[in-house]
C-alpha cells in the first residue's frame, strides 16, 4: 500500500459562491439573466399587487364597520345608506357559501365524468368534438348566462321544484311554497352549468398526462379499463381535480351579473333552498354600488373583503390538500 497515498491530507470542501450557483442554473448567457429577472420581477410584482388590494380594502373595511351600528357579522340586515347605518353580511356568507356547493356537487362529480370520456372512452372525433363544445361554453359571457338563466331555465324549473317538494319536502330543505324559482338552488345550477368547462378542461388534461406505462401494465394483468381508471388514472389526476375544482369554485364564489340576473334576493335565510331568499356577496355589491352613499361604499368594500379572506382560506386549503397528497401529484411517475 502506498504509504504517500494514504497520508495525503483532504481537500476542504468548496463552496460555491451566488454567482456559481447562477452559472449552474444555466443564468450565463444574456438572454437567461434578462428572463430570469423578469421572471422574479413579475412574482414580486403579484405579491406586491395582492398586497396592496388587500391593504385597500381593509382600510374602507374599518371605516365602514367602524360606523356600523349593528355586528357587522352576524347581522341579518343591510341599511348602510341611512343614519344609523345598520348592515352585516350573515345573510350574504349563507348565500355565497350556500350557491357555490350545490355549484361544486353538481358540476365536478359531471365534469370528471366528462373529462375520462373524452381521453378514455369517446373515438378521437368525438372527444375532439366535446372538448370544441367545452371550449365554446367556458367564452360564453356571464350575462348571457344570466339571461338564458332568467328566461329559459328558470321557467322550466317548476316540474323539479314540484317533484322535489313532494318527494324530499319533508326534510325542510326542499319544500316549496310555489312561485318563481328563484332561489339559491336555481342560483347553485346556474353556477354548476357556468364552471362546468373549466373543471373539464383542466380535469381533462391532467387526465391526459397520466403514465401510459401504468396504464398498458395494468391492461397486460387483466384490469379492465375502469380498474385501469381506478387503480391508475384517478389517484394520478386526484391533486389536478382538486386544482379544477378550486378554479371553478372561485369563478362560483365570485360571479356576479348571471345570479343578478336569476336570484330575487332578500335578508333572510331560509331552510328550504327552493324558496326566494339570501343573497351573495357579489350579487349585492353590483346589485347597491350605483346608488350607495360614500358610507355605503365602504361597507360594501368591507363586504367584498370578506369574499377575498374566503376565496384566499378555500385556495390555502386546496394547496394544503395537494400538499399532504404528493404521491398522487405525478411527481415522481
Amino acid at each position: 500500500m502506498d504509504i504517500s497515498t494514504q497520508d495525503a491530507p483532504v481537500p476542504p470542501p468548496t463552496t460555491q459562491t451566488a454567482e456559481e450557483k447562477r452559472n449552474a442554473r444555466g443564468a450565463t448567457r444574456p438572454g437567461d439573466r434578462i428572463f430570469l429577472g423578469l421572471s422574479r420581477g413579475s412574482g414580486i410584482l403579484l405579491l406586491v399587487i395582492m398586497a396592496a388590494i388587500a391593504v385597500f380594502l381593509t382600510y374602507r373595511a374599518v371605516l365602514a364597520i367602524s360606523e356600523d351600528e349593528a355586528n357587522f357579522l352576524t347581522a341579518f340586515e343591510w341599511d348602510a345608506n341611512n343614519t344609523p347605518p345598520k348592515f352585516g353580511i350573515a345573510v350574504l356568507a349563507y348565500g355565497t357559501v350556500v350557491s357555490s356547493i350545490i355549484a361544486m356537487v353538481i358540476a365536478v362529480p359531471i365534469s370528471v365524468g366528462i373529462a375520462l370520456f373524452i381521453t378514455h372512452y369517446a373515438p378521437r372525433k368525438l372527444g375532439g368534438l366535446i372538448s370544441y363544445v367545452i371550449d365554446l361554453l367556458a367564452a360564453v359571457p356571464s350575462i348571457v348566462y344570466g339571461l338564458w338563466g332568467a328566461l329559459v331555465l328558470v321557467p322550466h324549473l317548476n316540474g323539479l321544484y314540484g317533484w322535489l317538494d313532494s318527494y324530499l319536502g319533508w326534510t325542510g330543505i326542499f319544500e316549496w311554497q310555489g312561485g318563481a324559482a328563484r332561489s339559491l338552488f336555481t342560483v347553485g345550477i346556474l353556477l354548476a352549468i357556468m364552471i362546468l368547462p373549466i373543471v373539464t378542461n383542466v380535469s381533462r388534461e391532467v387526465f391526459r398526462q397520466a403514465p401510459q406505462m401504468h396504464q398498458e401494465a395494468a391492461l397486460a394483468l387483466g384490469a379492465t379499463r375502469w380498474e385501469v381508471i381506478r387503480m391508475s388514472v384517478l389517484p394520478f389526476g386526484r391533486s389536478g381535480v382538486i386544482s379544477a375544482s378550486m378554479l371553478g369554485l372561485g369563478r362560483a364564489l365570485g360571479e356576479t351579473m348571471a345570479v343578478a340576473t336569476v336570484l330575487s334576493p332578500s335578508f333572510l335565510i331560509e331552510t328550504s333552498l327552493l324558496d326566494p331568499g339570501g343573497g351573495t356577496f357579489a350579487q349585492n355589491i353590483a346589485s347597491k354600488f350605483g346608488e350607495a352613499t360614500p358610507l355605503g361604499r365602504d361597507a360594501l368594500i368591507a363586504s367584498g373583503l370578506v369574499l377575498f379572506v374566503i376565496t384566499l382560506l378555500v385556495n390555502g386549503a386546496a394547496r394544503a390538500i395537494i400538499a399532504r397528497r404528493k404521491e398522487y401529484s405525478g411527481a415522481n411517475a
